[in-house]
């Protein structure tokens, strides 16, 4: 499957924006799927994830309330909505898909497939 993530840019803190991310090469439906972020000079962190029937969500702590992740299979599309942005929140968010996840589950990590990225930028 290949992943094609879009949707960032600049947006003031308290303000919303919204990630998207494509899949192609195979139905998003066999995958769950994941976003994480990478800001600058850290490490790559689990951001939110949803399971492959899209009933169980899971998100990092420091955006539970503020973030939803859902899918749309018909679409082949794993969504992002992000509001009450914080300049924290600014990094690299990438799609992810992992295949081996029973339909239930949402993993947190090893994750099979990547997407390139899209920028998040909140201003102060």
């Amino acid at each position: 499957v290949q992943l094609q993530a879009s949707g960032g840019g600049l947006v003031q803190a308290g303000g919303s924006l919204s990630v998207s991310c494509a899949a192609s090469g195979r139905a998003s439906s066999a995958y769950a799927m994941g976003w994480f972020r990478q800001a600058p000079g850290k490490g790559r962190e689990f951001v939110a994830g949803i399971s492959r029937n899209g009933a169980n969500t899971y998100y990092t702590d420091s955006v539970k309330g503020r973030f939803t992740i859902y899918r749309d299979d018909a679409e082949n599309t794993v969504y992002l909505q992000m509001h009450s942005l914080k300049p924290e929140d600014t990094a690299i968010y990438y799609c992810a898909a992992d295949w081996r996840a029973r339909r239930w589950e949402v993993p947190t990590s090893d994750y099979d497939y990547w997407g390139q990225g899209t920028q998040v930028t909140v201003s102060s």
